[in-house]
């Protein structure tokens, strides 16, 4: 019975670490990073952002200043992307947090708009709801300092009349 407990003894705390690593070996989501990613500013946010998403566990990730939700990715996140110029682009804001969305045929790119670095978020149609993911994510978000935020036609000022030249 010696013999048995002492293999016990070595065999539970070997197979607990086996199977420690191999769960720490899981596939991490590939992303190309963005141009802007070491970016001091995008870590704040980064150390910020929540461990899921729409019900979707975060994953780990090939590059700096980016993350994952769900298995497959559902979410990806890219801080460091270009800072987005005047758009007519539809605006939304959640949580004091400015974004323009575009939708392409089957993703949507959701870009923070009104602050540098500019993060990105891309999800694929129909998986997770935009609303839920911008209202979880904000809050991270926050953490790049506003720099500006979107404007709608009612925010612009008037024109000064103009007179004929004559």
């Amino acid at each position: 019975m010696l013999l048995n407990s002492r293999s016990w003894r070595i065999a539970v705390p070997f197979a607990a670490s086996a199977l420690l690593m191999l769960t720490a070996c899981a596939p991490s989501v590939t992303i190309n990073e963005a141009k802007d990613a070491n970016n001091p500013a995008c870590a704040p946010m980064m150390v910020a952002l929540p461990d899921s998403l729409a019900d979707a566990k975060r994953r780990t990730t090939s590059s700096q200043a980016t993350a994952a939700w769900g298995d497959p990715a559902l979410v990806v996140l890219r801080c460091g992307v270009p800072v987005l110029g005047p758009t007519t682009d539809k605006c939304v804001t959640i949580n004091g947090v400015d974004w323009v969305l575009k939708q392409d045929d089957e993703t949507w790119t959701i870009t923070s708009y009104g602050r540098n670095p500019a993060t990105e978020l891309v999800l694929k149609e129909n998986t997770v709801p935009s609303d839920t993911v911008l209202t979880q994510i904000s809050t991270a978000v926050s953490k790049i300092p506003s720099t500006g935020g979107c404007v709608g036609l009612g925010d612009l000022p008037a024109a000064a009349p103009t007179t004929p030249a004559g």
